[in-house]
């Protein structure tokens, strides 16, 4: 225990689960210790658009966790403007009408509501974004559906613990042992806690790497990329049709009368994902690859792809491409399950494998750990 009274909590992992567990640890009193093995964070969580995503989540307890977390990503926003949270909203539009009536059963579905969802109509999305100029059938839109800054995010919650005094950042500092009630790093110094909470991300070294082995999780790799800035402003985020075929809040759907996708679609699992920062910069994406090796390199073909579809939705010519990027997160494969949580020593307790939705959950499963 702590000098006052106060718990100990070492946080192992610098990404968002790791940092909002350390933020919950704070936020609950307690004295907080964060192993980075990095300089600073440089995977997932700093490589992907920054959706806090509630309408495409399944419903039950999926959806259910992503409304608790909604919840809190708003009273982080409200405490850490650095974070750039926006409760904007999103538009995921339909293009052709096999896609809008999947749109339809979504938005008369019994959970409708609690999602945030209406049905717009084009006239109704011309309103609410004027810089969609394509051709549309309709669009869903989800009033819950929000956007923080991937690349700020992790480093305003971090300068906004440090000036609480509770909290320590040590960065390059490799864990390489689990012991009871702490880790053993790099250097040889013993990091000791009440609790020590390893989130080791897509890419667990080792000892927190030895106390998964077999554990049932995968690795996706996915290609994004990011244009200059648009020139005027899109508020909301958007997804296209193809993002039907992979989120499940619309398994229910007539999914099987939505056409074939491309070929270059389907050999890479792409939807569109459309974000725009802060300072008016596209962010595009995604593909989902998880036979291993991944490659080093990028492909070409996807992205040309997305950026067509990107195209189309407004109307005309996208601003140049600044950057492209890979970038591999971790998931659960268990059956039901939405994280693996697991006891690997104890009073050390491994976080890992949400996949797609650490972003959008990352704060609820952080409060699940100290319940």
């Amino acid at each position: 225990m702590s000098p006052g009274g106060r718990r100990r909590l070492v946080v192992v992992g610098g990404g968002i689960l790791g940092t909002l567990h350390a933020l919950e640890g704070v936020r609950r009193g307690h004295e907080v210790v964060h192993l980075e093995r990095d300089l600073a964070p440089r995977g997932a969580s700093v490589r992907n658009f920054g959706l806090v995503w509630v309408s495409g989540r399944a419903a039950g307890d999926e959806l259910a966790l992503a409304l608790e977390a909604r919840e809190r990503w708003a009273s982080i926003g409200a405490a850490v403007p650095g974070a750039g949270f926006r409760p904007s909203g999103s538009l995921t539009v339909a293009r052709t009408k096999a896609e809008l009536a999947v749109l339809e059963a979504a938005a008369d579905a019994p959970d409708a509501a609690d999602r945030g969802l209406s049905l717009c109509t084009p006239g109704e999305v011309a309103a609410l974004a004027p810089a969609l100029r394509g051709e549309i059938a309709g669009a869903l839109r989800c009033r819950l559906d929000a956007t923080v800054e991937p690349r700020r995010v992790l480093g305003a919650v971090r300068q906004h613990l440090e000036s609480t005094g509770a909290y320590r950042f040590l960065p390059r500092t490799e864990v390489v042992e689990v012991v009871d009630h702490g880790v053993v790093d790099r250097a040889g110094r013993r990091h000791d806690g009440d609790l020590v909470i390893c989130c080791p991300g897509a890419s667990p070294t080792g000892a927190v790497a030895e106390a998964l082995a077999g554990a049932p999780l995968r690795r996706v790799r996915l290609q994004m990329l990011e244009t200059a800035p648009l020139g005027e402003q899109l508020p909301l985020a958007l997804a296209d049709g193809d993002s039907l075929r992979y989120y499940p809040a619309y398994r229910h759907g007539p999914l099987d009368e939505l056409e074939p996708q491309p070929a270059v679609a389907a050999a890479w699992r792409a939807q569109l994902l459309l974000v725009q920062r802060l300072e008016g910069h596209l962010t595009i994406g995604d593909t989902h690859a998880s036979d291993e090796p991944f490659p080093f390199d990028l492909d070409d073909a996807p992205s040309d792809h997305l950026l067509g579809v990107a195209g189309a939705l407004l109307g005309g010519p996208l601003p140049r491409v600044e950057r492209r990027w890979a970038g591999v997160y971790c998931e659960t494969t268990e059956p039901g399950q939405l994280y693996l949580r697991r006891v690997v020593a104890p009073g050390v307790l491994a976080v890992t494998g949400p996949g797609g939705r650490g972003m959008t959950l990352s704060p609820a499963i952080a409060a699940a750990s100290f319940a």
